[in-house]
């Protein structure tokens, strides 16, 4: 199964966000002023993926 790491990746970088640093376990924060979001490394779900997306205002969905 193909994760959705890699999109939602390119899609936060293409919307200005950076990586802040990296977080607990295998996760990673992402920031943009004042908005920080926390992204698995192997995010499999679509839905949590989305979720991603939404929160960081990005209406493309997967």
């Amino acid at each position: 199964m193909k994760g959705y790491y890699a999109e939602v990746t390119r899609l936060l970088r293409e919307s200005g966000f950076a990586l802040l640093r990296a977080g607990k376990g295998s996760h990673e924060i992402w920031s943009k002023g004042s908005i920080h979001l926390t992204v698995p490394y192997g995010c499999k779900s679509r839905h949590t993926a989305n979720a991603i997306l939404k929160d960081a205002g990005i209406a493309k969905r997967l």
